[in-house]
């Protein structure tokens, strides 16, 4: 029987080496150097990315290398959001927020809820139980400029963490899962081709969460290197549209587990506002299958 890392001092480790990156992305930037004088936007529409389900920048189901916020190398920019996914038998919403250090660095944190409505009753855990987590979260951009770096194939690389804790433990317990809480760690590359309007994105994520970690993490298999993908074609410079391929883990011994797919939308109101709509196939879900609806979502940024 495997051994639970439930308040192993080893699951927060991802999350510590980041945040140390902190001061190196504050203090070996211009505005860094010279103390509080930063300036605030100026970003090119667009280029801080949506903001995904795990609250991290980039698009609306996986991360991107792109830093949230409306700063600029010297500056501190920050996002809110709110995300809310109808699909056949469930709900899901997400709120929170990030902020971004110049150009550099960004942490956040969302609260994401899982409404099963009146399935909860067909699944015996009652009507309209709601399962949810709190994720917490950080990325650091190690190389690469997705703006900037036209005249070169090099895109910009960024590596994360997630620290995720889920409601409900004894109960996620007993659906097989191995811990209530638990850490991914990502790495994504983003390729932004401004002349020929296309965005690319992959990301390997290391990850045992079931359900992006709602119905906790581990189970049948250990933590696996699992890749997703993005492609972006920017309409106009207030419009892009695109879609998204996201591998994952399939842990649970009573419910299988499907890979999650979107085609997005996503309009920039003005410099502050972007509201991302799209289809999401959600697979199964707890044995329901077909999870696939309408996902929409809102960011104000700043």
């Amino acid at each position: 029987m495997k051994q639970s890392r439930r308040h192993s001092p080893e699951l927060r480790w991802p999350v510590r080496l980041i945040l140390a990156l902190a001061g190196c992305a504050i203090f070996t930037t211009p505005a860094g150097a010279q103390g509080l004088d930063f300036e605030t936007g100026g970003k090119l529409l667009l280029t801080r990315g949506i903001t995904s389900v795990d609250g991290a920048g980039g698009g609306g189901i996986t991360p991107w290398a792109l830093i949230t916020g409306n700063e600029t190398d010297r500056g501190i920019g920050g996002t809110a959001h709110y995300t809310r996914v109808d699909v056949p038998d469930y709900t899901f919403e997400a709120y929170g927020g990030a902020v971004g250090f110049y150009d550099r660095f960004e942490v956040s944190y969302t609260r994401q809820e899982f409404d099963t409505g009146e399935t909860g009753a067909a699944l015996g855990i009652g009507d309209g139980f709601t399962f949810g987590q709190d994720i917490y979260g950080a990325k650091y951009r190690i190389a690469g400029d997705a703006v900037y770096g036209q005249d070169t194939w090099l895109p910009q690389i960024a590596v994360g963490a997630l620290y995720k804790e889920a409601d409900h433990g004894a109960l996620l317990g007993a659906l097989g899962a191995e811990d209530a809480s638990g850490v991914e760690v990502y790495a994504s590359a983003t390729k932004l081709l401004l002349a020929q309007s296309l965005l690319f994105n992959a990301t390997l994520r290391y990850t045992d969460a079931n359900q992006n970690g709602l119905l906790g993490f581990g189970g049948q298999e250990d933590m696996q290197i699992q890749p997703e993908v993005s492609l972006g074609y920017q309409l106009s410079r207030r419009l892009i549209i695109g879609g998204e391929y996201r591998f994952k883990p399939d842990n649970l011994a009573f419910a299988k587990e499907d890979d999650w797919v979107d085609l997005f939308a996503a309009y920039a109101i003005n410099d502050h506002a972007t509201v991302t709509a799209a289809y999401a196939d959600l697979g199964s879900i707890a044995t329901f299958d077909d999870q696939r609806g309408l996902y929409l979502s809102l960011q104000l940024g700043f």
